[in-house]
């Protein structure tokens, strides 16, 4: 073997040791990134935006994989978590579902039940009342013989809302619902109430001229007085 094999021989030879070099150097890296990144879990994140306050199903959210030491412990690795739960603040396309964005339904107490009514978009509701929130109930009613003053009556204070449910056009029925119509929607608002604030509520749909909502403010609890729960014009003159 003359100077110049030599030469190529010791060049073949530096060549295969300079790949596995690089090889091993790439093989480092990969352990080095497995290693700092560990075994993947299941998550979930949703497809659409989702207002606050909204019942949670499993076809808003869409399943992905992510590193298991860089899952918050709080995020929520099983849909059936959201069985029964609602939105608690808005919700954003692309968010990772967590447990403490969600909160469980508003539920009957004992000695409750549940009753729905329909509710003016515009003038009952205005995109402000959600489950859990606390409203007074509004009925004016026409007088119901000539030269009686219409009067309007606070029929339940405190009432619980448990459910909001979606925007629906109103087809005209009876003369409230005619009423209402001229608005075009309503929506139905759920309520938990005992039977006597229930048969007031469910009166008051079939023979107030309106029924309104007052939205009361978080944490105050305090009941109207009977004497100031029926007002007419009249009293103000």
């Amino acid at each position: 073997m003359n100077s110049r094999q030599r030469r190529g021989v010791i060049l073949l030879l530096l060549s295969v040791l300079c790949a596995l070099g690089a090889f091993a150097g790439v093989l480092s890296v990969i352990s080095d990134v497995e290693s700092k990144v560990g075994p993947e879990k299941t998550a979930y994140e949703l497809k659409a935006d989702v207002p606050a306050y909204k019942t949670l199903d499993a076809g808003q959210f869409t399943r992905i994989s992510v590193p298991e030491r860089w899952l918050p412990s709080t995020a929520v690795t099983d849909l059936d978590e959201l069985d029964g739960k609602i939105a608690v603040n808005p919700l954003r396309k692309g968010s990772l579902l967590q447990s403490d964005m969600v909160a469980d339904r508003p539920e009957l107490k004992a000695g409750q039940q549940e009753i729905a009514i329909m509710i003016d978009a515009a003038t009952g509701v205005a995109g402000k009342i959600n489950p859990g929130a606390t409203v007074n109930i509004y009925a004016t009613f026409e007088g119901d013989r000539e030269g009686t003053a219409p009067v309007s009556k606070v029929i339940v204070s405190n009432a619980q809302v448990i459910d909001v449910g979606e925007l629906t056009a109103l087809r005209p029925g009876n003369d409230r619902e005619r009423q209402q119509a001229e608005g075009g929607e309503a929506v139905p608002i759920t309520f938990a109430l005992n039977t006597v604030d229930a048969q007031r509520v469910a009166y008051a749909e079939s023979f107030a001229a309106h029924v309104r909502l007052a939205l009361v403010a978080p944490g105050s609890d305090a009941s109207i007085p009977r004497g100031e729960r029926t007002y007419t014009l009249d009293g103000d003159r």
